[in-house]
């Protein structure tokens, strides 16, 4: 047979909703040599990350680490760990992604209960309270940011209601964390999760995930250790938690002193979840998130000087990503087409009733700076200029430009 030649992927420049360009320092970290993992090199740098991922969720939770997987495998961790068949879960659904907590709930064999808002809102309080009443939920799983629509969810008052009525708060921050405030101890937030792919600056894989202690003491209570590394005293129950990769009660032993194995760590997925905070919080997390603030402005206010239309409710927006209405008559695909072929820009579609109907353009991680915001927004004009729509000459750089000088 013929070989492949090595590796060599085109540069790109991913604006769009995730995966995005990687920080070329977490690129180098992902480049160092294994140890084993027991090493105590090894051992040492996951509770480095620990502490790393504490400062990043805001959190003083000791259960704080990484699960490896993509972001969705830390999603179906926490709910397949916290629900079990036949407790009842409350989704409020914004998007498609709040739909998949309903199918990951439904798996686990929960009796999902939803409260919709349309796409391009978010469910207001009082909807999720009502709901909160009537379905008397054991978990209220939220989706905080949702990149179908680009919509930021409010937890304003979600910890209050919580606490009426007993029940366990999980978000799925994939999208936000790292680039939108989330203080997980502050807002009361019981399980979150999220990956590298976005915010963070990283390549998917390794999902960071928090868990407060009420969050602990529901998954310890369904802790079974599996017979192959059972000793005296362990525990077992008839009905564990229904994975075993993604089971959170034995993941929480090995990164527990005791190092109790579970599957070989992701070593190398460890080195860049571990540099991804460390970039966060050298920049700070106040200045990180301000940054993803500013640049998304930019690209906001320069899509719309190229006349056009934002999607949604501009007041619940997402800081690092923007969805643009694809004007009337323009071929949507062959604009992102000709972007990626010209000028080896990336940005995306969406998803459902938003297929085809707009353009998500992200800014964020190693991508929320200024002249990749001012690239894209050139780039973008020259081809819809080749597609006939009647741009404003510079109208988008412009814009970002007034930005830029405002904020100086």
């Amino acid at each position: 047979m013929s070989l492949p030649g090595p590796i060599d992927p085109p540069a790109r420049l991913l604006m769009g909703p995730g995966p995005i360009t990687a920080h070329p320092r977490v690129l180098q970290a992902m480049s160092a040599q294994l140890v084993g993992q027991y090493d105590p090199f090894m051992t040492g740098a996951m509770g480095e990350v620990q502490d790393l991922y504490r400062g990043v969720f805001a959190t003083a939770n000791t259960h704080t680490l990484l699960v490896d997987s993509t972001a969705r495998g830390a999603i179906e961790a926490a709910l397949v760990s916290l629900l079990e068949p036949g407790d009842r879960v409350l989704v409020p659904v914004m998007g498609r992604f709040g739909h998949l907590l309903v199918e990951i709930a439904e798996r686990c064999g929960a009796e999902v209960h939803t409260v919709d808002a349309p796409w391009g809102e978010v469910v207001p309080l009082e909807a999720i309270a009502a709901a909160m009443e009537r379905a008397r939920p054991k978990v209220l799983a939220m989706v905080h940011g949702d990149t179908s629509t680009t919509m930021r969810q409010p937890f304003d008052g979600l910890r209050e209601l919580c606490d009426r009525y007993d029940c366990l708060l999980y978000a799925d921050v994939t999208a936000t964390l790292g680039g939108n405030p989330f203080p997980t101890d502050a807002w009361g937030v019981d399980a979150a999760t999220a990956g590298l792919q976005k915010c963070l600056g990283g390549p998917s894989g390794s999902a960071p995930a928090t868990f407060s202690p009420r969050a602990v003491e529901v998954i310890e209570a369904r802790r079974s250790i599996e017979a192959g590394i059972r000793e005296p005293g362990d525990p077992t129950v008839a009905h564990p938690i229904r994975s075993n990769y993604l089971d959170l009660a034995m993941i929480f032993d090995y990164w527990s002193p005791r190092r109790l194995n579970h599957h070989t760590e992701a070593t190398t997925m460890l080195y860049g979840a571990r540099e991804c905070a460390r970039i966060i919080l050298e920049e700070g997390l106040d200045a990180y998130q301000a940054r993803h603030d500013l640049h998304g402005r930019a690209m906001l206010a320069g899509v719309e000087g190229l006349g056009l239309a934002v999607y949604g409710d501009r007041a619940h927006r997402m800081a690092n990503i923007v969805a643009v209405e694809i004007p009337d008559g323009v071929d949507g695909e062959a604009v992102r087409g000709s972007l990626l072929r010209d000028f080896g820009i990336e940005i995306g579609t969406s998803f459902g009733p938003l297929a085809g109907r707009v353009w998500r353009i992200g800014t964020m991680g190693w991508n929320a700076r200024t002249d990749a915001v001012l690239a894209t927004l050139a780039a973008l004009e020259a081809v819809l200029r080749r597609q006939g729509v009647p741009v404003p000459p510079g109208g988008g750089v412009d814009a970002a430009y007034d930005v830029y000088g405002a904020a100086a």
